[in-house]
C-alpha cells in the first residue's frame, strides 16, 4: 500500500526538515510559546527564514512576551520592525497583542474563531498558530504550501484566484494528519521552501515526486500559474535631508493613510524647485548637494527617489511644538520605524562624511 502525503512527508521531515528555529523551542509545560510562534508566522509573510530569524531574535529580546508588546509604544515596534517592509504587519499585531490583554487575559486565544478574529491573523495564520504551538488538527496554506499542492495536484489557474484557492484549501485539509501536526505544518512549509522551491525545483529529492502531477507531464515550470502581468506605474519624490551643524536630521512622521504609513521618513516634494521651498520653511539654509538617485520597488509601483543634501541648517522655530516633526541624531534613529530605503540612505550619508 502507498503511503500517504503525510507520512511520506513526515518521514523526510524527520531526516531534513528544519527543527532549530528559534520560534520552535518548548517552554517548559512541553508547548512552542504561541507569541513566539504568532510572531514568526506575520514575519514569514513575504519574507524568507533567513532573514527573518535575526529580525524575529531582535524583536523577542527586546519585546519578549505579549503583554511586552501590548504596552511597547508604536515607534519601538515599527524601529523593531524596520527593515522587514509591509508595517501593515507590524501594526495589526501591536493592536492584536492589545486585544488580547484587554479581551482574552493576556494570551492568544485557542479557539480558531476568536483567534481569526484578530488584526492580521487570517485563516492560515490561525492554523499555523494552533498547530504549531497546540498541536490542534487545523490546514494551512501559505505561499510555499500552495506550490506544493498545485504542482502535487497539478493544479492550473493563477493561486490567489478564488476558485483556486477553494480548491487547495480542500486539498489541504484532506493531507492534514490527525498526529504530528505541528511537524506536519512545518514539514510541508520546508518542502516548498527547500525543495519544491519557485524556479529549479529539486524534484529528485522530493518525498511527493512519485505522485506529483506537474512532474509527471513535465509541468514543473508551468505551475502554479502566474498571476496575469500588470504594469506597475513609476513615481517620482525628492528626499530632503535637512542636518544641522550637530548632525541632527529632520525627520517627519508620515500620515495614516498611504505607503510608509505612520513612519518616520524624510520630508518629501515633487520637484527641486518645490524642495528648496519646502527646505527654507523648516530651515535657514545655504546650498544643496544632489546625491545619487536610486528606486525603490514596491508591490504595486516603483518610486524613483532624488534625495537633496542641505547640510549646516539652522532650524526655524516652531519645531519643537510640533509632534509629528523632529530634529534626530544617528543614535535616535536606532529607536525610529523609519522605511528601510530611508535608513539606508541616513547611514550612507553618514558613512560618505
Amino acid at each position: 500500500m502507498t503511503a500517504t502525503f503525510a507520512t511520506r512527508l513526515l518521514r523526510w521531515f524527520d531526516q531534513h526538515g528544519r527543527k532549530d528555529l528559534p520560534w520552535q523551542r518548548a517552554t517548559e509545560q512541553g508547548e512552542r510559546d504561541a507569541y513566539r510562534v504568532w510572531l514568526s508566522e506575520v514575519m514569514l509573510q513575504q519574507t524568507q527564514v533567513a532573514t527573518v530569524v535575526g529580525y524575529f531574535e531582535r524583536f523577542v529580546g527586546a519585546l519578549p512576551t505579549l503583554r511586552d508588546l501590548a504596552a511597547a509604544d508604536e515607534d519601538t515596534v515599527l524601529a523593531l520592525w524596520s527593515g522587514l517592509g509591509y508595517y501593515r504587519r507590524a501594526r495589526f499585531l501591536h493592536r492584536a497583542a492589545q486585544l488580547c490583554v484587554a479581551q482574552h487575559g493576556g494570551g492568544l486565544p485557542r479557539d480558531y474563531d476568536a483567534l481569526s478574529a484578530l488584526p492580521g491573523i487570517g485563516r492560515s495564520t490561525a492554523g499555523a498558530i494552533l498547530a504549531q504551538a497546540h498541536g490542534l488538527r487545523f490546514a494551512i496554506l501559505d505561499g510555499n504550501v500552495k506550490r506544493v499542492l498545485t504542482r502535487y495536484h497539478g493544479i492550473h489557474g493563477h493561486p490567489g484566484q478564488s476558485a483556486v484557492e477553494k480548491q487547495l484549501w480542500q486539498h489541504a485539509e484532506a493531507h492534514t494528519p490527525k498526529t504530528r501536526v505541528a511537524d506536519y505544518t512545518q514539514a510541508i512549509m520546508d518542502l516548498g521552501a527547500t525543495v519544491c522551491v519557485r524556479s529549479r525545483p529539486r524534484c529528485e529529492v522530493c518525498p511527493l515526486v512519485s505522485d506529483c502531477i506537474a512532474h509527471r507531464d513535465e509541468l514543473t515550470t508551468q505551475l502554479p500559474s502566474r498571476k496575469p502581468s500588470k504594469r506597475i506605474p513609476t513615481r517620482a519624490t525628492v528626499m530632503l535631508i535637512l542636518r544641522d551643524a550637530q548632525g541632527r536630521v529632520l525627520l517627519e512622521r508620515r500620515g495614516p493613510q498611504g505607503v510608509w504609513s505612520g513612519l518616520w521618513s524624510l520630508p518629501e516634494a515633487a520637484d527641486p524647485d518645490t524642495a528648496w521651498r519646502i527646505a527654507q520653511q523648516h530651515a535657514q539654509i545655504d546650498d544643496a548637494q544632489a546625491l545619487t538617485p536610486f528606486t525603490h520597488v514596491f508591490s504595486h509601483y516603483r518610486l524613483e527617489i532624488e534625495p537633496l543634501l542641505f547640510d549646516g541648517a539652522t532650524a526655524q522655530r516652531g519645531i519643537a511644538d510640533n509632534p509629528h516633526q523632529r530634529w534626530c541624531s544617528a543614535s535616535e534613529l536606532t529607536a525610529l520605524g523609519l522605511p528601510a530605503p530611508v535608513r539606508s540612505l541616513l547611514l550612507q550619508v553618514s558613512a560618505g562624511d
